[in-house]
């Protein structure tokens, strides 16, 4: 292989965009992906659909990402949702804006995504080579010289000004994003906070959450517990699996829930089942149901307030026989109902692995990351973009708009320094 401008490393969100954008600025850019294609995590998001990014204003955008969104402010200023909108509609991939102002491919297919983006890195005529590996970086004097690279053909070192990594974290290993970035970027002297899954399904204790399987739950609040003291909320949707709990919400509470149990702490997870009546207007509903229908059995009863598949496990909770009328019931009893409806409870006890994890939290820290640049502080003309830093996001487009800015602006800064 021969010298390049600008040696691109992974080609997935971040890695597409860096490539194409510094082809675009006229570089001479190698792609190299271990993989045998483009893209792979991109083709399995959103449930194959991929919701690109969110159409929300940027003050808003900013509050869904973590730990340190500011790090951002320069990157999304440089290219933002409407930027990728338009690159992909320019390449024949058009989108639609979702509840939630989340945006998909009109086509609700993810692989018109990778195909446009890769229609762009394309025509800037970026040398894409897959199934190549890298073993190591070549740093000299304190600065990129190139890398290592094992390819089908065996190992042979590539020369470049510059060099992006955009390798992802360690969530969906089987995509390509196994964590070798984190040893790369270890072994040029960064830091690395610890990654560890985000965005993923909770493991619960005991046999609730599995008998309930398959019930989804929509416009509910949940509420994190540690140690007896409320944390964060979410409202919106959850389901119960065969192991605890997922869906949308309890995938955005997962990021902190997983940090608590990494510290050893006590995590409960709270159901209100009906968050849009407080305590006195619920108490009134139940007692207008039980004078109305006092004549019925509780499970004729709870068939009234809850999803049939629920109530099986919210009868024992309560305590109350199923056999029991609604017009004997005590006033103890139906308090104990009501707060139950209020406060349906489940102990975390950890969470899914990275294979079933749709983001790293963690990785190469942003303090050794110049946000103006995505330059390394450590070694001269090495750059970063994507999942590999620490930052991570909530679902509904924010992470791969994370990816694509930041994959824009390494490729921007190293074009410009190498004018």
């Amino acid at each position: 292989m021969e010298a390049y401008d600008v040696i691109v490393v992974g080609a997935g969100a971040a890695g597409m965009l860096a490539a194409g954008r510094a082809a675009e600025l006229g570089g001479k850019v190698l792609l190299l992906e271990k993989m045998e294609r483009a893209g792979r995590k991109i083709l399995i998001s959103g449930k194959g659909r991929c919701n690109i990014t969110n159409d929300a204003p940027q003050s808003e955008f900013l509050k869904h990402i973590h730990p340190d969104s500011s790090f951002l402010q320069h990157a999304f200023d440089g290219f933002f949702s409407h930027d990728i909108i338009r690159l992909l509609g320019e390449h024949g991939c058009t989108t639609v804006v979702e509840r939630g102002a989340r945006v998909f491919p009109t086509s609700n297919k993810a692989a018109d995504v990778v195909r446009a983006l890769l229609q762009w890195v394309e025509r800037h005529h970026v040398d894409i080579r897959y199934r190549h590996k890298v073993e190591s970086l070549l740093i000299q004097d304190g600065q990129v010289a190139g890398l290592r690279v094992h390819t089908p053909h065996g190992s042979q070192s590539v020369h470049a000004k510059s060099l992006i990594l955009c390798t992802g974290g360690k969530s969906y290993p089987a995509t390509g994003s196994d964590g070798d970035g984190y040893r790369f970027a270890a072994a040029a002297g960064h830091g690395i906070e610890t990654p560890r899954q985000a965005l993923v399904p909770l493991e619960t204790a005991g046999d609730s959450a599995s008998r309930l399987q398959g019930l989804s739950l929509r416009n509910v609040n949940a509420v994190v517990w540690v140690d007896g003291k409320k944390t964060r909320e979410e409202f919106g949707e959850l389901m119960f699996t065969e192991f605890g709990m997922s869906g949308p919400i309890v995938l955005t509470l997962s990021r902190f829930v997983v940090d608590e149990l990494r510290k050893k702490c006590h995590v409960e997870l709270a159901v209100d089942l009906k968050p849009a009546l407080n305590e006195s207007k619920l108490d009134n509903r139940l007692l207008r149901d039980i004078h109305e229908y006092g004549t019925l059995r509780m499970e004729g009863l709870f068939r009234k307030w809850l999803p049939a598949a629920l109530i099986p496990v919210f009868g024992e909770r309560s305590g109350v026989a199923a056999s029991k009328q609604g017009q004997q019931l005590s006033p103890a009893e139906r308090r104990r109902i009501l707060l139950l409806m209020k406060d349906f409870r489940f102990t975390v006890t950890g969470c899914r692995p990275f294979k079933e994890a749709i983001v790293t939290a963690g990785g190469v820290l942003t303090s050794e990351i110049d946000s103006q640049t995505m330059e390394s502080k450590r070694v001269r003309n090495l750059y970063f973009a994507g999942e590999l830093i620490d930052l991570d996001a909530d679902t509904g487009g924010y992470n791969l708009q994370l990816a694509f800015s930041t994959g824009w602006l390494a490729a921007d800064a190293c074009m410009r320094r190498s004018d």
